[in-house]
């Protein structure tokens, strides 16, 4: 697979599809940082070797640049401080400095909007001018936040609305991890500063507990799903650069279990990401026959459903404590018969995957072609797999009064009609064969 990151900085990228490989234009880096118009550097998305790097070079000695990063980093990730005036334990006349040259970045937020069931959504913006979204879903037991790895998507998954867009490009590493951080923003969840010995041991903490082991148990937001706009395994460096970031002890300290990594099954980089991350891993599978797979994942005419659940049963990690998530949107009349729960227990039985599978009510937009599958369709449907002794549990719709459901993230402010989105599928269906072929292993 073409490795869409180590292209040159600026100018055109190519991203791999099913409808496309297409030219997209990249943000404009420079030695791994994207430019500011006001001269400074953004630290957001750096890993702390290279906030050193970057200290050395702006004129720090060698041992005060990798001291300065350290400090700095724990402020960035640990403390979610944005003003260098607040990191107390660097040096008065330091902090000027730093403030001339660098920057601590958040993403735009060009809308924020709340649900009835709690769940929050946030139009994002890039400093390119494009948007993106994330998402927060509040449960009893824990708060998840869908992250987008990509602006618009490459993919065209006819149950989708982001599956009408097309790719941008690929979210920058900071603008991936920033996402993150600005959750934590809205949410409160920057740990507190225990520098105060009374204030830390009035909340049972030792003085050093704060540092470096940050836990998100008992917080608000405890999940992360790469299952926003984009496929993520098509931004993989990216992806894996920043969740590294997300899972370091020393910043934001988010366990790799409560990681989940989302693909419609780009099967190059499963395996990569097993070795490389070793985050949970989601499958949009949403259908058991070639024939329906074709035509509402379309990446399924370059990797197929026996070869995906083989790389499936390859991946790094899985087992029974960890196990694959089958995602499996409901659509009447389409995926959601009792021959095609037996054949999805057949074929998870066939390649012994340890494996769960969602089931997702579909959640309409303005021009689907698809309707939702009845409650009795759907509890038939997870009947079945559940008496095969796999678990089948039925994803309970949320956010939909703000078209912040699963399948339903969409930028553009356009409304397409249903024959604007029936021509744009026609426009790409010609060119999916001969494109998938070139795509590359």
């Amino acid at each position: 697979m073409t490795d869409t990151n180590s292209q040159p900085s600026g100018g055109i990228m190519t991203i791999p599809g099913p409808n496309e490989p297409m030219p997209v234009p990249r943000p404009t880096l420079v030695d791994g940082v994207t430019p500011r118009e006001d001269g400074r550097t953004d630290l957001i998305g750096l890993p702390k070797t290279r906030i050193a790097e970057l200290f050395e070079a702006a004129g720090l000695d060698k041992k005060a640049a990798k001291l300065r990063a350290k400090q700095v980093y724990h402020w960035l990730y640990h403390r979610g401080v944005t003003e260098f005036e607040a990191m107390t334990d660097i040096a008065k006349t330091m902090r000027p400095w730093l403030a001339e040259r660098f920057v601590v970045g958040r993403p735009e937020i060009v809308q924020a909007q709340h649900s009835s069931d709690g769940t929050r959504k946030w139009l994002l913006r890039t400093a390119d001018n494009h948007d993106y979204e994330m998402v927060f879903i509040p449960d009893a037991d824990r708060g998840t936040l869908c992250v987008s790895s990509q602006v618009g998507c490459t993919l065209n998954c006819r149950f989708c609305h982001t599956g009408t867009m097309r790719l941008v490009r690929n979210l920058t590493v900071g603008e991936i991890v920033g996402q993150v951080m600005l959750a934590r923003d809205a949410l409160g969840e920057w740990p507190k500063s225990a520098s105060d010995t009374r204030l830390a041991t009035m909340a049972g903490l030792d003085e050093d507990e704060d540092e470096g082991s940050y836990s998100a148990d008992g917080r608000l937001l405890t999940n992360i799903v790469m299952m926003g706009m984009g496929e993520p395994l098509y931004n993989f460096d990216n992806v894996r650069d920043a969740l590294k970031l997300v899972m370091d002890g020393d910043g934001l300290a988010l366990s790799r279990r409560r990681i989940t990594l989302s693909t419609s099954g780009v099967i190059p980089q499963i395996e990569r990401c097993g070795q490389e991350i070793s985050v949970n891993l989601a499958v949009s599978l949403h259908a058991v026959t070639k024939e329906v797979r074709d035509e509402i994942v379309p990446i399924n005419k370059k990797y197929g459903i026996e070869d995906l659940l083989q790389a499936c049963a390859d991946y790094p990690g899985a087992s029974n404590a960890r196990r694959i998530t089958f995602e499996y949107v409901m659509l009447k009349d389409k995926n959601d018969s009792d021959e095609d729960a037996r054949e999805l227990v057949r074929l998870l039985k066939k390649y012994k995957l340890p494996a769960k599978v969602n089931l997702i009510p579909f959640n309409p937009w303005p021009g689907a072609a698809y309707e939702c599958s009845t409650p009795e369709r759907i509890k038939s449907f997870s009947n079945i797999v559940f008496e095969a002794g796999i678990s089948a549990p039925v994803r309970t719709p949320r956010g939909r009064d703000i078209d912040a459901a699963c399948g339903q993230l969409k930028t553009a402010a356009k409304k397409m009609s249903r024959a604007e989105i029936d021509r744009l599928y026609a426009e790409k269906d010609k060119e999916v064969v001969e494109e998938l072929a070139q795509l590359p292993e």
